[in-house]
């Protein structure tokens, strides 16, 4: 009968306690439920979807007040976190404020609909995947419809206020907003099945998140940018707008998994710290 090499033996006997260790902690079981809800499908539909509407609605949206309103391409520029010269690529890729509301057709506006309806759901299902809950009924669809609503209220403000351009206040007033839109979402898409309380965390986790994907996209999607664009041309742009949309699906459904772990993980640890802070017999 074929043995084990003592060293691999001994590898075994070293690392086997660490993983069950691993295994067993907040970290090994947001792995394991990470891959349960199928995170990198989801984010890959996430993106998708997304830029079948997020693309179009904040081009009409950013061009609905062309006096104080950005423009989406200067709008994305700065959700990228990209250094000028980059989004001067991005500016490139779509046209000027005022010439998107004139030439938006009503089957255009249709099609968005129905895509902005259908991410809506694919938004749903994600945060059911994390809760563990069953899908909703087929007449909850109207949740959909107000949650895109609202969503293009959000973007409308968020392209629009002036405040929000300010360095310090805005970026504060900027992450309260996203925290307290996330934290809705979660509410009104999981149709109340779930307790405010326990959709905070992950409404925090998903913008912290979201700040550290702007970081990461200042340090590597600016220098793509600019190396895709010299190969690729406009592709190599949009390839990289694509690659961000991923990393916020990532964000979006991982934060609110973290907000999960997190909810359930707190009081556990609670519990143990006040076991060990107990009086001594």
């Amino acid at each position: 009968m074929p043995t084990k090499p003592s060293g691999a033996a001994d590898r075994s006997s070293l690392f086997g306690p660490l993983r069950r260790v691993i295994s067993r902690s907040p970290v090994g079981r947001g792995w394991r439920r990470s891959k349960a809800i199928e995170l990198w499908s989801r984010s890959l539909g996430f993106a998708a979807l997304g830029f079948l509407t997020l693309v179009p609605l904040l081009i009409i949206v950013s061009s609905a007040d062309p006096e104080h309103g950005r423009g989406f391409a200067q709008w994305l520029g700065e959700g990228l976190g990209v250094s000028r010269a980059s989004r001067r690529q991005v500016e490139q890729l779509f046209t000027p404020p005022g010439q998107a509301l004139r030439t938006t057709t009503a089957f255009g506006i249709a099609a968005l609909a129905v895509f902005g309806l259908t991410f809506g759901a694919a938004v749903q299902t994600g945060y059911e995947k994390v809760w563990g809950l069953p899908p909703a009924r087929w007449w909850a669809r109207w949740r959909h419809v107000v949650w895109l609503g609202v969503l293009t209220g959000y973007l409308y403000l968020s392209a629009t206020t002036t405040l929000l351009r300010q360095p310090l206040a805005g970026g504060a007033v900027a992450s309260l907003s996203a925290v307290l839109f996330l934290w809705w979402s979660q509410r009104l898409l999981l149709g109340g099945r779930v307790r405010w309380r326990a959709l905070l965390p992950g409404a925090v986790a998903t913008v912290i998140g979201l700040l550290g994907l702007r970081v990461f996209s200042r340090l590597a999607f600016s220098p793509l940018i600019a190396s895709n664009t010299v190969t690729y041309g406009p592709v190599g742009t949009v390839l990289v707008i694509q690659s961000w949309l991923v990393g916020v699906g990532v964000v979006v459904f991982g934060g609110a998994l973290v907000g999960r772990l997190l909810y359930e993980e707190l009081p556990r640890v609670a519990q143990a710290l006040k076991r060990r802070g107990g009086p001594q017999s």
